[in-house]
């Protein structure tokens, strides 16, 4: 099992955290995983990627070149980052992004709004797209996501990341169900 993963969105919506939970989630049931991430010099606001590389078998390279699965948040980053996802790849984005991607299969959810609106906590619209994520890694252990989660958010903050988590989720469920 291989898979290269790209998170992307704006500077500040926890992109860089979520391929940070990915990568522990995957190492903590025993796969190899790598981590990287980059930003632009506005730090907040502009437009910033992390990448993840699951396998099996020892990572040799670690820059994702052909994402199986690509996020994006906001417009900018779709722009900036989408180019090379692969033929068959699975692109994950916030329904206010206008795609152009031909041959990938394009799951538009309403990440950010389901953040602000459903559970009035626009911060966790990271977790709500590591809900979405995890139904589309093939062979992925769920609750390996959630304890890396519960790990890497502020405690006192479980109740509502779980829930943005298992928003995510569904969204994901309900979009398979309608097919």
């Amino acid at each position: 099992m291989k898979t290269e993963i790209r998170l992307s969105g704006s500077g500040g919506q926890g992109v860089i955290l979520a391929g940070i939970i990915i990568a522990e989630a995957a190492i903590s049931v025993g796969h190899n995983a790598v981590q990287s991430q980059s930003y632009g010099p506005e730090a907040r606001g502009g437009a910033s990627k992390a990448e993840v590389i699951i396998n099996d078998e020892d990572i040799y390279f670690t820059k994702v070149l052909k994402p199986d699965i690509m996020l994006s948040m906001t417009q900018d980053s779709y722009e900036k980052y989408n180019h090379d996802i692969s033929a068959d790849g699975i692109l994950i984005i916030d329904d206010s992004i206008i795609p152009n991607c031909i041959n990938c299969k394009i799951y538009s959810l309403p990440i950010i709004k389901t953040a602000r609106d459903v559970l009035n906590k626009p911060m966790v619209a990271n977790i709500v797209a590591l809900g979405a994520i995890s139904e589309l890694i093939e062979g992925f252990d769920v609750i390996a996501m959630e304890n890396a989660i519960k790990a890497r958010i502020p405690q006192g903050t479980e109740e509502i990341n779980m829930r943005a988590f298992q928003e995510g989720r569904k969204m994901i469920q309900d979009s398979q169900k309608e097919k």
